[in-house]
């Protein structure tokens, strides 16, 4: 049996709550390029069925606003959003309760940690920078970003990025995301995955997913389990928790074969 060995972590609603600081972003950057376009947050939870900035912005342009596909340079507005992000970022980003208990905790115990997300690596870094300080970057091994594929999720691809800078099979690892895209990247690379929601997709279904949380938990502030199984002891998902949820992933898939 497969025993775990890595932590595969999004990013984006997942290590921390961040479309909301996004969705200013990209309204500030309509605003300054002279652009009469403002999402709300309702239009916003639709078009994250698009992943990568670029990409939603292209998306967005072509289904609803083809007057002006013609007029906007979407690298240069999504650089401007990109940099506007990192201001609004200062002081405001945190992780989400429980996150870095259990980012420390993989840590001291020798577990290998991944990010593994459609966003930028500027935006991962401003994130780990502002929430961590210098531990930040230091508790994970490799980070695969959106720079380094074509496909984003739901596509795999970044998925068997990271496993290969691991050196790791896809049974050893487990995925921590908190949208279906994110479940059906992870489970076509064939990782299993934990779903931790957000409050962008808590009402989402994620076929595919071992356990669907409302949070990670603390003490304080349990987070509660949403697909019926057992909550985790206290209501804190911490890596005894996951590493319960990986040995029933893996014996299911062996006795699958």
């Amino acid at each position: 049996m497969s025993a775990l060995r890595a932590l595969l972590w999004d990013v984006d609603g997942t290590l921390a709550e961040t479309e909301g600081l996004h969705l200013e972003a990209f309204n500030r950057a309509f605003h300054d390029f002279g652009l009469d376009v403002t999402w709300s947050e309702d239009l916003y939870r639709e078009l994250l069925q698009v992943t990568g900035g670029r990409e939603r912005l292209r998306h967005y342009f072509a289904r609803y606003r083809p007057d002006l596909v013609a007029r906007v340079d979407v690298a240069a507005l999504h650089a401007h959003k990109t940099r506007l992000y990192g201001e609004l970022a200062r002081n405001r980003l945190q992780l989400r309760p429980g996150v870095v208990r259990l980012l420390r905790e993989a840590k001291a115990t020798g577990l290998a940690q991944a990010v593994v997300t459609t966003t930028s690596r500027v935006n991962v870094q401003t994130l780990l920078r502002q929430t961590l300080g210098e531990e930040g970057e230091r508790l994970f091994d490799v980070f695969a970003t959106g720079e380094d594929v074509t496909r984003k999720k739901p596509a795999p691809d970044l998925y068997r990025v990271a496993l290969a800078r691991l050196g790791l099979a896809p049974e050893a690892c487990l995925a921590l995301e908190d949208s279906p895209l994110g479940v059906a990247a992870a489970r076509a690379a064939g990782v299993p995955v934990v779903v931790v929601t957000s409050p962008w997709t808590r009402d989402a279904r994620f076929s595919g997913a071992l356990a669907v949380f409302d949070g990670f938990g603390e003490p304080d502030a349990p987070g509660r389990r949403l697909d019926g199984g057992s909550p985790p002891p206290g209501g804190c998902l911490d890596l005894a928790s996951l590493r319960a949820l990986h040995r029933e992933a893996v014996r299911d898939a062996g006795r699958a074969c």
